[in-house]
């Protein structure tokens, strides 16, 4: 039977194999194809623009941002419109034609850097010959996507950094690069190892620019107490991970008599100084990203997706729900505004006026803001405590939370972890154990929330630090265990970045990703012991007490 579609880029695709029919993030095979057909002239692009670059041709940042943007689009649950995807793919090719023009080498070119089809009836055919399987090698396909899911992460990362006017002109031209190289049937499977490891590479060139970017503009995090109930005015509920966003939103609210809330992913923004001035920024409301279709009917109020995770929309809802950026929903309603552009807010605030406050769900504190600034301030501390052996190990449990029952394997894991044991953690997976009541260790939390998964690469500068602290040699050497959920392709870049930096033994769950070959997996964990997860009880022994 012919495939409808075929995706298997995040942990939960069907039957850890694939999706065929329809995915089970929501998106019909309509966007799907779509999506495939956005992704393959984006890397047509990038062939035109590394061959201009080699020309000494200089590529102006707005290609850059439309590439980044566009490949940030198609991250799971981030937009499920398809009309924004085929008004993007007419742009790309407007743009990649112009650039043409320019160009003196066009030998050899790959097809996607000359398509240039203005017929949409055409596009749903030409997306079915250019999606995953249009790469007939298992090991050769399964790098292939690897790469490009770790330079969709990486776009995530760029793009957040670009909203705050921050830019790496080196981390551009490898994306662009290694986009083009997928296209590039002369490459070795070891060529694509190769590849896949210098993505990881520019994934920490991409963090660190994200990290510059954030601290810049908002202070370093400290640690917080977060509020989790309700107050009594009207309230705006901000999802997603864009604090540029957040920030246009606040400055809009002053004086309105209107709340913003956190929900899932945002919730770190509390953490940072510059977002502690605004009176109206009362707490976070409700969990991770796959609770929005009840806690977003319980709000009251509207809500605003500034990047992934949106999942279909409730009719209950849907009459005050809002995309912006990347994010995008058929039917919603999408806030304008590029980079450097002023939002205009207005709409929503006065939605919001006229809204119930939220319904209370819960009550109470949750407390974060170990980003690396706060934790090397704690060093002496933290060093104290492992010296005295009141702390004897760190885990890292950073990742993606999901909608699977098997998920709660990292709320039991925690729990069952001794009580000399601190969890690192940053990104939504948090949300398994972080309202536990798990204590501390003379005074230090036994959960340090470094903040959203953007900010893993604090959890990677507290191991450095950690390592030369204690004078080792090898990364390895440190009490830290690695027991990662991942779900999507932020995830996949992280993993890179920890690859790249050395770190082995990692376990990832709660599958290991469908589109890596058998023959892939055997590579991973020969060189650096990557392994699944089995039950509480058994990677408890092997991760926290071997």
């Amino acid at each position: 039977m012919e495939n409808n579609m075929f995706c298997y880029q995040c942990q939960e695709t069907m039957g850890n194999k694939g999706c065929t029919s329809r995915g089970v993030c929501g998106k019909t095979s309509q966007v799907a194809n779509t999506q495939d057909l956005l992704v393959w002239l984006l890397k047509g692009l990038s062939e035109v623009t590394t061959r201009l670059r080699a020309e000494n041709t200089a590529i102006d940042k707005s290609v850059n941002h439309i590439i980044t943007n566009s490949l940030f689009m198609t991250i799971t649950n981030a937009n499920f419109d398809e009309d924004a995807f085929k008004e993007r793919i007419s742009k790309i090719m407007d743009i990649k034609e112009e650039l043409l023009a320019s160009l003196k080498n066009k030998e050899n070119l790959p097809e996607a850097a000359t398509w240039n089809e203005k017929n949409q009836a055409v596009w749903e055919e030409k997306s079915k010959e250019v999606g995953v399987l249009s790469t007939e090698n298992e090991d050769v396909r399964s790098l292939r996507e690897l790469i490009t899911y770790g330079l969709k992460g990486l776009s995530a990362y760029s793009k957040h950094a670009n909203a705050l006017l921050q830019d790496n002109d080196d981390v551009d031209r490898f994306l662009q690069e290694a986009l083009a190289k997928t296209l590039d049937d002369t490459l070795s499977v070891d060529d694509l190892v190769g590849l896949t490891l210098k993505t990881g590479e520019y994934g920490v060139a991409g963090m660190a620019l994200l990290d510059s970017a954030n601290t810049g503009s908002y202070g370093n995090p400290e640690i917080t107490e977060v509020n989790i109930g309700v107050g009594k005015n009207p309230g705006i509920l901000v999802s997603g991970h864009d604090l540029r966003d957040l920030e246009m939103l606040l400055e809009q609210t002053k004086g309105t008599g209107v709340d913003v809330y956190t929900h899932s992913e945002m919730l770190p923004a509390h953490y940072y100084p510059k977002f502690k001035e605004y009176d109206n920024f009362f707490g976070n409301y409700g969990n991770a990203w796959w609770k929005q279709r009840e806690e977003f009917e319980t709000f009251n109020g509207p809500i605003l997706m500034t990047t992934n995770c949106i999942v279909p929309v409730k009719d209950s809802y849907a009459d005050r729900i809002y995309t912006t950026g990347a994010a995008g929903y058929p039917g919603v309603e999408h806030i304008a505004g590029e980079i450097g552009e002023h939002k205009d807010f207005s709409k929503i605030i006065e939605q919001a006026k006229k809204c119930e406050a939220p319904t209370e769900i819960e009550t109470g504190k949750i407390v974060g803001g170990f980003a690396h600034n706060q934790v090397f301030a704690l060093a002496d501390t933290v060093v104290d405590a492992v010296k005295s052996g009141a702390i004897k190990k760190f885990v890292v449990m950073a990742g993606c939370d999901g909608r699977h029952k098997e998920r709660n394997y990292y709320t039991e894991f925690a729990e069952a972890l001794p009580k000399d044991t601190v969890i690192l953690t940053a990104g939504c997976a948090k949300y398994k154990y972080n309202k536990l009541d798990l204590g501390d260790i003379g005074g230090i939390p036994r959960v340090l929330d470094a903040g959203q998964c953007n900010d893993s690469y604090s959890l990677a500068l507290i191991a450095l630090k950690l390592k030369e602290v204690f004078g080792f040699d090898d990364i390895n050497e440190l009490p830290i265990a690695y027991n990662i959920a991942w779900y999507e392709q932020k995830a996949v870049i992280v993993l890179l970045a920890l690859l790249h930096l050395g770190v082995k033994n990692i376990h990832l769950g709660p599958t290991l990703p469908a589109f890596l070959s058998p023959n892939v997996v055997n590579v991973l964990v020969e060189n650096f012991g990557i392994a699944g997860i089995s039950t509480v009880e058994d990677d408890i022994e092997k991760l926290i007490l071997a």
